[in-house]
């Protein structure tokens, strides 16, 4: 459980730092042309996003078919580990939108193929009783990931193509390390697929994880606007310096981090107990959409502050608790990588829509409120549909 943390704790960090941090800076424009900074962030965050919702289902769709006596997750887990690792370095010193958003769909593909190797450990190897304990660590990782990697860059000073840097050996040396020491027993010719008879995408066909899949983009595209244009809003909404807005927005990361961390633990062990995933996994998206509320009401830093509180207690207890959700929905126990890769795909899609509609209704009304209330309103949409959901017997 330690490498398995340890794991997703170099995903997000590399993943969210440059999402919350680098790319706003790279693509910064000038006060009197601010809206089209923001509409370069939110097309190169949705490209990459695109071509992060192409390779994870695809990698784990090759590793459930790796042959038998042979390691399904290992290969892949590094190669994607690897593969972020010299994109970040690339980003980095890249120029210019283009550039930049060439870069960054590298790291987002690396981080889609490494996410669902590690993501299909978790129903490869735990029972159902500690997919919810696994899932925390991966929500609890992510926030803990976003504090890390903008207070190394915010608080040591560095610049963009530094922080870059640091990222790429954060990603090689920790991820390197997990996949190699986290066990990947060799699989045997009955688990892998059988194609005959078996129509494509089978998963997709079952209705209840459908109704999972759906009510989970809808709530990652809510969260995606809630948290992706976070500095512009400090610079642009509330009129903060420069370097006020990062210290501002390392101070509600860490804010967002105490509850998510909260959160997850939290409700990852209560699922595990009571097994009563799919009631949890609605209610966090109540309260995510209560933070949205709160900024458009009282659009204030002081406000932005309680926001960020609960937008961690409600988007901690979602990915925890509905990452488990889903494990406990996966239909074909011989297409665990590979479902588990869509599952991951819509936060990946989340973070391809979030940041472009986001930009979108910036531009449309000249502000920052609209942004908010589409991130409450699709929170609670994405509740709605996963409450659809039928909660599966224990096993």
């Amino acid at each position: 459980m330690s490498l398995f943390t340890l794991a997703w704790l170099a995903i997000w960090t590399v993943q969210l730092t440059p999402v919350q941090l680098l790319l706003p800076l790279q693509l910064d424009t000038p006060e009197d042309d601010w809206i089209r900074g923001v509409v370069s962030s939110g097309l190169v965050l949705g490209v990459g996003g695109l071509a992060g919702i192409v390779a994870g289902p695809a990698a784990g769709a090759l590793s459930d078919r790796a042959r038998a006596g042979r390691h399904r997750r290992r290969p892949w887990a590094l190669g994607g580990v690897w593969l972020t690792a010299l994109c970040l370095v690339l980003t980095g010193f890249a120029t210019g939108p283009w550039a930049v958003g060439a870069g960054w769909v590298g790291v987002s593909i690396g981080v889609a193929v490494s996410s669902a190797a590690f993501t299909a450990l978790i129903a490869d190897q735990l029972p159902t009783t500690q997919r919810g304990a696994a899932s925390a660590a991966v929500g609890s990782a992510q926030a803990v990931g976003i504090v890390l990697g903008v207070g190394l860059v915010v608080l040591l000073g560095l610049d963009i193509v530094s922080g870059y840097l640091l990222l790429a050996a954060v990603i090689a040396i920790a991820g390197s390390v997990a996949a190699l020491l986290l066990p990947d027993p060799p699989t045997t010719e009955a688990l892998r697929p059988r194609e005959a008879g078996r129509p494509r995408l089978a998963s997709l066909r079952d209705r209840d994880f459908a109704w999972m899949l759906s009510g989970r983009l809808v709530t990652n595209v809510g969260n995606a606007l809630g948290t992706a244009l976070f500095l512009f809003f400090l610079l642009h909404g509330l009129r903060q310096e420069n370097a006020t807005a990062q210290d501002n927005l390392l101070l509600l990361i860490v804010v967002y981090t105490v509850f998510v961390v909260l959160a997850s633990v939290v409700t990852g062990l209560v699922s595990d107990r009571t097994g009563r995933r799919r009631t949890l996994t609605v209610a966090a998206t109540v309260v995510q959409a209560a933070s949205g509320v709160a900024i458009v009401l009282v659009p204030t830093f002081e406000m932005t502050m309680v926001a960020a509180a609960l937008m961690g207690l409600g988007y901690g207890a979602f990915s925890t608790v509905g990452l488990a959700f889903a494990a406990d929905l996966l239909p074909d126990e011989q297409d665990h990588a590979r479902d588990l890769g869509i599952v991951n795909v819509t936060a990946a899609l989340g973070q391809l829509i979030g940041p472009v509609l986001g930009a979108g209704l910036v531009a449309l009304v000249g502000g920052f409120w609209l942004v908010f209330l589409a991130a409450a309103v699709l929170s609670l949409v994405g509740g709605l549909l996963t409450a659809f959901a039928r909660q599966p017997a224990r096993s």
